[in-house]
């Protein structure tokens, strides 16, 4: 087993496997490092691949204090993994808590960045609802401490940006959940009230955004109703980006629709790596309807 060790000592299981640019995969809240299965199967045909646990979720340490979990560590813990790879510049790809991850490290760390992917990031980001966001962020901490994890996965995982996995692919939803259900009940607890509770809107980081110089894919399904908006703004923010929106699906994008989450990723990278991924024309005005 291989870890990484960050500045603060705490130790992150990774797995590495593939030959070529890489490309570092950072999961959800309801996820771990197996959640990227579908994709390490692929990618790793054409890259070198690493997939890894977030700390609070074994096999990585799990601290008990919460002031060990941040956004900022988040984001620096992609570059502890990546050091520990021997991996000087990679595409980051991340999905929902992985995806603030990603879109924080290219901000922080824009010297490692090849590419960033940011998939159904966008919880709590929406201003309306960020005071409610918070709100419910705690009592899932509450529940995952009090009920545990085994107890409390499967109401999680019937969330309303959920189902749409369940209805599709009851078997895959239902590894889901059961792997949710080994969660560290600290670590989970933890990682809601020092990440998700705490992190910075989007909104609030438009001229850093607006000053990336990464390329940006964002990803969102149509029926994840509180990452469209974050989505469009990201899009309409950060200069080389792009947005695709999946129809007829929700937040586990990566695994509700592995073969088209794969196949938007590779052409993407694929641009990137060809320097045909660029910021958006400037004829292209978004205040013109038609010449005249």
């Amino acid at each position: 087993m291989a870890y990484a060790t960050t500045d603060d000592g705490v130790r992150l299981f990774y797995e590495a496997a593939g030959r070529g640019s890489a490309i570092v995969f950072v999961h959800e809240f309801g996820g771990n490092h197996w959640s990227w299965e579908p994709q390490m199967g692929y990618f790793t045909r054409r890259h070198m691949c690493v997939t890894y646990a977030a700390r609070g979720f074994p096999p990585s340490d799990v601290p008990d204090d919460v002031a060990a979990y941040s956004q900022a560590r988040a984001a620096d813990d992609i570059m502890a993994v990546m050091d520990a790879a021997g991996i000087a510049k990679a595409h980051l790809v991340g999905l929902s808590m992985g995806g603030f991850a990603v879109l924080h490290a290219g901000l922080r760390h824009p010297e490692r960045v090849l590419s960033i992917t940011a998939a159904g990031a966008g919880y709590g980001a929406e201003k309306a609802h960020e005071e409610y966001f918070k709100g419910v962020s705690e009592q899932v901490a509450t529940n995952f401490e009090t009920r545990t994890a085994k107890a409390f996965a499967p109401v999680y995982a019937e969330g309303a940006s959920r189902v749409q996995f369940q209805e599709k692919d009851p078997r895959g939803w239902a590894l889901f959940a059961e792997r949710l259900g080994q969660h560290s009940d600290r670590g989970a607890a933890n990682t809601m009230r020092g990440v998700q509770m705490r992190r910075p809107s989007l909104y609030d980081l438009e001229a850093e955004f607006r000053a990336m110089a990464a390329p940006l894919l964002v990803m969102v399904g149509d029926e994840d109703d509180h990452c469209l908006q974050p989505g469009f703004f990201l899009k309409k923010t950060v200069p080389a980006s792009g947005l695709a929106v999946l129809p007829k699906t929700a937040h586990t994008l990566n695994l509700e629709e592995p073969e088209l989450f794969n196949r938007l990723l590779a052409e993407f990278v694929a641009q990137v790596e060809a320097g045909h991924w660029e910021p958006r024309d400037p004829r292209a005005n978004p205040a013109e309807i038609m010449r005249t």
